[in-house]
């Protein structure tokens, strides 16, 4: 199928941030790979876990003999444990969250990066959250994992930026996905009221954000974006 299209891959695309920056992309005439543990709702669907290295570069070769090349790439693959204090946090959920967010965007950048510098051209994306930014109280592991994304990809940013290939995040503030649960902290009135905006937010919002990287943000390199609804002014 490779042609002129432009050929966008996403992990953690089947919900969430990763599923409506697939879909935006998709409604703008990409052709759309999805990376998740669960099949997404994109032109090609990869079930692979993004903490295997090999998958992932099995996944970036699905990719380009599908489509003939890797336009851009956004590691949205993560997930979410808040309300564990600092001495309660185990081994195994330290290895477990940096495993995925930090281990599985390094994994992705290591598999797609080549085919971009290949062509000399691209961009990548990578999700981070404004706790990264600001910092948080009872979610630890997730903060520290998101805050290490940060540093990677500001450290790739300047090792590529005599190239074609930009790497840049978008830092979400609190967003209405399935990561947060009903009861989370972060959807109580209380916390919303903290908000400038008042309110957490939304998928498609945080997906503009990216696309907007992807296609017109040529200036950027090594930057964070943080979407937040003024939780981070």
């Amino acid at each position: 199928m490779a042609g002129t299209e432009p050929v966008v891959v996403v992990t953690g695309a089947a919900s969430g941030i990763g599923a409506a920056t697939a879909a935006l992309f998709r409604q703008r005439g990409w052709h759309t790979a999805g990376v998740d543990l669960n099949a997404s709702a994109t032109d090609l669907p990869i079930v692979c876990d993004v903490t295997d290295a090999a998958g992932m570069r099995s996944a970036a070769e699905q990719v380009v003999a599908e489509f003939g090349r890797i336009d851009a790439v956004v590691t949205a693959a993560g997930f979410y444990q808040e309300g564990i204090d600092v001495c309660d946090i185990t081994r195994e959920q330290w290895d477990a969250m940096l495993g995925v967010i930090l281990g599985g965007t390094v994994n992705t950048c290591a598999a797609m990066l080549p085919h971009l510098l290949a062509a000399d051209s691209g961009s990548v994306i990578a999700i981070s959250s404004e706790l990264a930014l600001g910092g948080s109280a009872t979610d630890l592991h997730y903060v520290a994992a998101k805050g290490a994304v940060l540093g990677l990809i500001k450290s790739l940013a300047a090792e590529y930026a005599a190239t074609g290939v930009r790497l840049n995040a978008v830092a979400p503030g609190p967003t209405d996905t399935p990561l947060l649960a009903p009861d989370s902290l972060w959807r109580e009135p209380e916390y919303l009221r903290t908000l400038p905006l008042g309110r957490l937010v939304r998928p498609d919002e945080i997906a503009a954000t990216v696309y907007y990287l992807a296609t017109e943000g040529s200036v950027y390199c090594g930057e964070v974006i943080s979407p937040n609804a003024g939780a981070v002014i």
